[in-house]
């Protein structure tokens, strides 16, 4: 089985909302890019967020990430998969990113999207008990996974939740909450 490595994170000093993934599918990791799959839904749920949507060169949408204070990574750092779906990841072989480093590199992050249940419930499995007393964000939610795989969920639902909780978050911090 094919052992895969997770991107560097999508973020600065300034970030105050992180999107978290589990890991890259197959297309990404050809690509050396996020959500580079050209049926997941991520770039153009957050090209209306940031203004730099999957026309736009990946370096200009991750810019436009950062300028609106979004981060973005992966749950884990690395791990054992064949293919593409979380649901192929071996347990076993897996291994989290270091979040206690990042949190204390980022200390603005008060909202945290997991992009799919498997990132969500990866974090809470491996994450969590390894921060100990380092500090995390209070605000977690998970949200629909933009994936083709997710096909439960019809596209536009899928625009509505992320863009709704996305604003929130980055308006609800504009106004000092």
């Amino acid at each position: 089985m094919p052992h895969v490595e997770s991107f560097a994170p999508i973020a600065n000093a300034k970030a105050r909302v992180l999107i978290l993934g589990s890991m890259p599918g197959k297309a990404s990791l050809a690509a050396g890019q996020y959500y580079a799959h050209p049926q997941n839904l991520f770039w153009r749920i957050l090209g209306e967020v940031t203004g730099a949507g999957p026309a736009f060169p990946y370096a200009v949408r991750a810019r436009g990430l950062r300028s609106r204070g979004i981060a973005l990574w992966d749950v884990l750092e690395s791990c054992a998969r064949e293919g593409s779906l979380d649901s192929a990841i071996d347990d076993a072989s897996i291994s989290a990113n270091d979040f206690a480093s990042f949190y204390r590199a980022h200390p603005r992050i008060a909202h945290v999207f997991f992009n799919g249940a498997k990132a969500e419930a990866c974090y809470r499995k491996y994450v969590l008990p390894a921060l100990g007393d380092a500090p995390a964000p209070a605000g977690c939610q998970r949200l629909p996974s933009t994936s083709p795989a997710n096909a439960s969920m019809s596209r536009a639902h899928k625009q509505k939740v992320w863009q709704q909780a996305l604003r929130q978050a980055l308006a609800g911090h504009a106004r000092g909450a």
